[in-house]
Order: C-alpha cells, then sequence, then structure tokens
C-alpha cells in the first residue's frame, strides 16, 4: 500500500516528503511489533537496548555515558532507564571504587535469562519484515538507508 493510501491524502507528494513519511511510517510499524514481543516481558525497546548493551560488555561493567552512547535512540533517559532495570532484577549498580562519580552498571543471571529466552522471538521479529525481500534486495536496501541518514 502507498503511502499516500495510509495517510489518505490526495496531495501529490513529492519523492524526499514520501521517504521521509515512509520511514516514519515503517519505524512506527516495527516498533509497534516490537513491542508486543516485548510486553509480556515487561520491557520498553530502551530497556531491551540496555540489556543487549550490557550483555556486549561480556562481564565487564558499563558506566552511563557507555550505555548511552550506545544506545540507538540517543535521547533516551539512561539513568530512569537502569533504575527501571534494577527495579527488575536485570542490572546491578554499584559505585567505581576509581572514581566514586562514575555508576558501573553490569547484568545479572535473570537480565541474561530474560535476553536469552527473547533471542527467538526477535528473531523472528526482524525476518517478518524481511520476508518479502531477497538477499539482494536487503542489501540495496541497507545500503540505501545508510547513504540517506549519513548527511
Amino acid at each position: 500500500m502507498k503511502i499516500e493510501e495510509i495517510i489518505k491524502t490526495t496531495t501529490i507528494l513529492n519523492n524526499s516528503k514520501r521517504i521521509v513519511l515512509n520511514v516514519l511510517y515503517a519505524q512506527n510499524v516495527i516498533n509497534e511489533k516490537f513491542n508486543e514481543v516485548l510486553r509480556p516481558y515487561d520491557l520498553s525497546g530502551e530497556q531491551f537496548n540496555v540489556l543487549r548493551i550490557l550483555r556486549g560488555q561480556k562481564g565487564n561493567p558499563a558506566n552511563m555515558s557507555v550505555i548511552q552512547e550506545r544506545m540507538i535512540a540517543k535521547t533516551s533517559n539512561t539513568t530512569r532507564l537502569v533504575d527501571k532495570l534494577l527495579l527488575k532484577n536485570f542490572v546491578t549498580r554499584k559505585v567505581c571504587l576509581e572514581n566514586r562519580r562514575k555508576i558501573e552498571v553490569l547484568i545479572t543471571q535473570k537480565g541474561l535469562h530474560v535476553l536469552e529466552e527473547l533471542e527467538p522471538k526477535v528473531v523472528e521479529h526482524e525476518q517478518r519484515f524481511s520476508k518479502n525481500l531477497n538477499t539482494e534486495e536487503l542489501e540495496q536496501l541497507n545500503r540505501l538507508l545508510e547513504k540517506y541518514r549519513n548527511q
């Protein structure tokens, strides 16, 4: 379905506007479906992202700035996200011994277990959006989106 049909406009849109609307609409659809995957685990997409970042630390703690710089949504309130994950016992937080102003965050076994349980569901979610494209089209779409976003 064309974006004009989705937003129910009769106005002729130029290509730049159509691309922006298509990307925004696709992002919303992907996020809605992803939130459905995460809902049973009482996780937001941003909290899931923090858990993945911490798992990638391979047992080493990460401070708030490391987490923030690796976040997909750079506007996320990292402290609030970590606080929510603490309440769920998915992470631990402690003051760095060398620099008391620095907070170190580690993923717990419970957090790792949730990620392990979610992994096949996340893969299925990602593949659902790729199924209408062949490998060459997926590679081309990735190249084009990277080119489009790198201003």
